[in-house]
């Protein structure tokens, strides 16, 4: 036998690959759950005793099978798939997303009573410059940002919403304490948008990453106007669909 033959190096897994491994295992798991973010590439390099670029490697082959999600400006987290969303005559963020089987959730960023717009007025068929309430929100699914939304109240048809609404009950429970029993939707525009800095920052994506946006009008059992919204929504996390 030939001595060159003994000498030969014996086969190994690349380093990047044993990452790759142990991260899939992890997930496996339950270690990470679906929307969760990784360590960053400094942290996986320490733990693994690699340099970054070898991190690097191992991350962008699961990334590459979706396994895992890149957003730029971000960092990496374990890819879901994406939440069905029906967009009908009764929409109901909490009832849907519970049917999909994902917990909801929802964060008021913030609320301003001002003047509505001429836009807003004609929209909700109120005088311009009448009274309304913009509320801005941050709505999740198992704990993770999908959708980010602003919507427009006339007050003066719905009392006492605004400290309803501060209730964190949602919007359903909020129109039941001003008066309505119920509503639907009239209108839903969809078109396809560009996050800016501060949609990006909220729904975790990079700025300029491609987010859709519905434009939409709600009203009471009599076809009055109570709410005219706009919602940015994750593409990667929610699918939007259609119903009669």
């Amino acid at each position: 036998m030939s001595n060159g033959a003994s000498r030969r190096t014996p086969h190994r897994t690349p380093l990047w690959a044993e990452i790759a491994r142990a991260l899939r295992d992890e997930i496996a798991e339950g270690r990470y759950g679906p929307g969760d973010k990784l360590p960053t590439e400094a942290q996986m390099a320490e733990r693994f005793g690699v340099n970054r670029h070898t991190v690097r490697h191992g991350v962008a082959s699961l990334v590459e099978a979706g396994v895992l999600r890149s957003r730029r400006g971000s960092g990496v987290f374990v890819a879901a798939a994406p939440t069905d969303y029906p967009i009908g005559a009764r929409v109901r963020f909490t009832e849907n997303l519970r049917r999909a089987g994902r917990m909801p959730g929802r964060e008021i960023l913030g609320q301003e009573v001002r003047a509505a717009s001429a836009g807003e007025a004609e929209v909700l068929d109120v005088a311009e410059g009448a009274r309304v309430l913009a509320s801005h929100s941050l709505s999740f699914a198992d704990r993770q940002p999908v959708a980010l939304a602003e919507s427009i109240y006339p007050l003066d048809r719905l009392p006492g919403l605004q400290e309803a609404l501060a209730e964190g009950k949602g919007v359903t429970h909020a129109l039941r304490a001003a008066g309505v029993a119920d509503y639907t939707r009239a209108s839903t525009r969809i078109t396809a948008v560009a996050a800016t800095a501060v949609q990006a920052l909220h729904l975790h994506l990079a700025e300029g990453a491609p987010v859709l946006k519905t434009t939409s009008l709600n009203v009471d059992p009599e076809g009055v106007p109570i709410e005219f919204g706009r919602t940015w929504w994750a593409g990667d996390r929610i699918t939007l669909t259609l119903e009669d």
